[in-house]
């Protein structure tokens, strides 16, 4: 039997153990190598692989377009082991002005849009870099930063770029690692260089100043940015909390009095088809009734038309309505978790994000004078080399036409180093002309001065923050208010203080006239009618009540039993067919009828009385019941029944009552006492019948009543004026002979 073949390192360990090792590294690899940008240049390695790649391609911005399948597989097969998707992906981000506020990738074909729609594949579109990521890269050839091997160990990458962009916060970041996250909203460049040079002259600086500089984020889409200052000025100090984002929108003036609300710029990462999808979502749901109908306007800038239900409503009431139901207010966050210069990851408030990035170019402008420096004195020791041969030609010459090793024989004549001479032995006769003697003191001189210049930058330091401010200044003026790039997009408002939105205006109001027939059939016709005695009924049935209401009213109903009743107005029944009966909405006790239907008025008074002559004077607040059974207003004797309620109008001082009789009486309202609920006070007295209708007006008015012909006004009312509890007398010709007034 063979022995089995060794395997290597075994070593006994807990499965526990083996795991939480594993998955430790597993979740720093995420947060270091995927997540997390770095404070320094505000990439992830990603986005760092795919500009240095694109660089290596010479995909400038003054060069011709490459398709973004070589870029793709360039990155994935020489920088990135992963997915082509992923690195699509990020390229295709880094080229969407809408989702970047400084595009580091110029793209050419379909990226998307802020619909939500995505790119093209990559065989069909094509990139290049932009000014932007040269400016990141700028000095990457010049040991401005650290390499190492790529994967595979065949080449070497960058680990963070010199970044003369202050991109970190420029175009934010965000991802999600293994038990951490992070999310910047990008800035306005040209606010955050303002930062970086006021800390650069005061490197104490408090947050307060610098947020004055920086005072708040940037959209690439625009915006309001509505959030308080004491919450922004918290945010920036701790570096974690939140913006609130309003979009950006206006009245437009229309013909006749009308109005609609247009959107020019929604929140940043809200997708236009989406929110569109959800406005109408609600507009079906009934949730928005102040609003008509929504219509999508857009070409490449964003239009979004929003029509009110009447001219009347409240532009700020509309938005407020949606600012709530949708992403037409969001709020982006700002946890602003960044890996530092030793790679490790935490949180860091506005200073220290600044403060770093400073550094980083402090280091980056060291190490670039350094390299300078040293290519300088290489040039100077060959130039040097270069002058000895013109000082010593023809002993030169000799040496090296005669001399079987040349190179030892120069450096101990002429006490010359091996580069010396190797540069003296690659020399071109062309070079031994004597204007070119010239040139090369001329360039010796030159960079003399440039190496003395360098020395002196690297020994002061004063000076080298004024070499960087420089720079800083210079990136501003490039990228700055005074370019369409530069300029600030999104608005600094103050944060809106609290608009009430009444109940009523969030239940949707529509126009409907209610109408109950003489058996008590109820139904709600859309809109007011004009006419309502062209409406039909059942064979055998007529109309009785026709009332002009909203769906959001409520409906009461007096008995003949005394009780009030009360109906929502969106709960009866629609105006196909003939309705319902209404004893299907209330518990109406058999062998009682409808005496008196109104639509409920808050604040108003109503006259109730009862057909033996006795009433009273009750707010209708104190009517309207909560359910089926009703409420008990008007207490009733044995075999009375209630007649009416009318209303009391403002102004109104007399009551006038008329009985079965046909004997009519006035008498002034300030009789009628005001109760809750009651058998009232006699208002007419009866030798025979009962009373038949009462009314309550304004004596100066007259008093009218409807007939078959119309209204009539009757003014000479002396002869029928008195007291309340009389018997009164015949109503004047004319009067209807039904003995109501209505």
């Amino acid at each position: 039997m063979t022995e089995p073949a060794a395997t290597g390192d075994v070593r006994d360990t807990r499965l526990a153990d083996a795991l939480g090792e594993r998955y430790l590294a597993y979740a720093l690899s995420t947060i270091v190598s995927r997540s997390l940008p770095d404070v320094r240049d505000g990439l992830k390695p990603v986005h760092r692989r795919l500009l240095y790649a694109m660089r290596q391609l010479r995909l400038d911005p003054d060069s011709g377009f490459k398709k973004c399948a070589r870029v793709v597989g360039d990155v994935i097969g020489r920088y990135h082991p992963h997915g082509d998707t992923a690195v699509y992906d990020a390229l295709v981000r880094l080229a969407q002005d809408f989702a970047v506020r400084y595009p580091l990738v110029d793209g050419q074909g379909n990226f998307g849009n802020v619909d939500g729609d995505n790119a093209a594949a990559m065989r069909y579109t094509e990139a290049r870099l932009t000014a932007v990521a040269l400016a990141l890269l700028d000095g990457i050839d010049e040991d401005a930063v650290d390499f190492r091997a790529t994967y595979d160990g065949e080449e070497e990458e960058p680990v963070v770029l010199p970044a003369g962009f202050p991109n970190l916060l420029a175009n934010g970041a965000s991802g999600i690692a293994v038990g951490m996250a992070t999310s910047i909203p990008p800035h306005n460049a040209a606010e955050v260089c303002d930062a970086l040079l006021h800390l650069i002259r005061r490197p104490n600086a408090t947050i307060d100043k610098l947020v004055e500089l920086v005072p708040g984020p940037d959209f690439p889409g625009g915006g309001v940015l509505v959030e308080g200052r004491e919450a922004i000025v918290e945010a920036y100090r701790t570096g974690r909390g939140s913006f609130r984002l309003r979009a950006r929108w206006e009245t437009e003036t229309l013909r006749h009095g009308q109005w609609q609300a247009v959107v020019t710029e929604i929140p940043y990462q809200v997708q236009k088809s989406r929110l569109i999808e959800r406005i109408a979502e609600l507009l079906a749901a009934r949730k928005v009734p102040l609003l008509a109908d929504v219509r999508d306007e857009s070409t490449d800038l964003v239009r979004l038309v929003l029509e009110p239900k009447t001219r009347s409503v409240d532009p700020a009431l509309l938005m407020e309505q949606l600012f709530r139901h949708t992403d037409l207010e969001v709020r982006v966050g700002l946890n602003m978790n960044v890996l530092d210069a030793d790679t490790t990851p935490r949180v860091m408030p506005l200073r220290d994000v600044l403060s770093a990035f400073l550094d980083h170019r402090h280091e980056v402008l060291v190490r670039r004078n350094r390299y300078r420096l040293a290519r300088i004195e290489r040039r100077l020791e060959v130039l040097g080399g270069m002058l000895v041969v013109f000082l010593n030609l023809d002993r030169v010459i000799q040496i090296i036409r005669e001399d079987d090793a040349p190179k030892p024989a120069l450096m101990k004549a002429f006490k010359l180093t091996e580069v010396q001479a190797d540069a003296i032995l690659n020399m071109r006769l062309r070079q031994l002309r004597k204007l070119e003697e010239v040139e090369i003191r001329r360039e010796h001189e030159a960079l003399s001065a440039e190496k003395t210049d360098i020395e002196g930058l690297l020994g002061d330091e004063k000076r080298r923050w004024r070499a960087i401010g420089d720079e800083i200044g210079a990136i501003r003026k490039r990228f700055g208010p005074a370019t369409d790039l530069g300029r600030r997009r999104t608005e600094i408002a103050d944060a809106p203080g609290p608009v009430e939105v009444p109940l009523e205006a969030m239940i949707e109001r529509e126009p409907i006239t209610v109408l109950c027939s003489q058996r008590g059939w109820i139904r709600a016709v859309k809109g007011h009618l004009a006419d309502p005695a062209e409406v039909r009924y059942k064979e055998g049935d007529r109309g009785r009540y026709a009332l002009h209401a909203q769906t959001t009213d409520k409906i009461v109903v007096l008995a003949t039993n005394g009780r009030f009743y009360t109906v929502a107005g969106d709960r009866l029944p629609g105006g196909r067919g003939h309705g319902e009966p209404l004893r299907l909405m209330i518990d109406l006790p058999e062998g009682h009828d409808v005496a008196d239907m109104f639509v409920h008025r808050p604040g108003a008074r109503r006259l109730v009385a009862s057909d033996a002559g006795r009433g009273f004077v009750v707010d209708e607040a104190d009517v309207v019941a909560q359910t089926r059974g009703g409420k008990q207003v008007l207490n009733l004797g044995g075999g009375e029944e209630a007649v009416a309620a009318t209303v009391v109008e403002e102004g109104a001082d007399t009551v006038a009552t008329v009985g079965q009789n046909g004997k009519l009486l006035l008498f002034p309202l300030a009789e009628v006492p005001a109760m809750a609920r009651g058998r009232g006070v006699i208002l007419q007295r009866y030798a025979k019948g009962r009373l038949a209708d009462v009314k309550a007006f304004a004596a100066a008015d007259g008093l009218t009543w409807r007939t078959g012909r119309g209204v009539t006004t009757f003014s000479d009312l002396g002869e029928w004026l008195g007291r309340r509890g009389q018997a009164g007398r015949k109503a004047p010709r004319g009067f209807p002979r039904s003995n109501t007034f209505s």
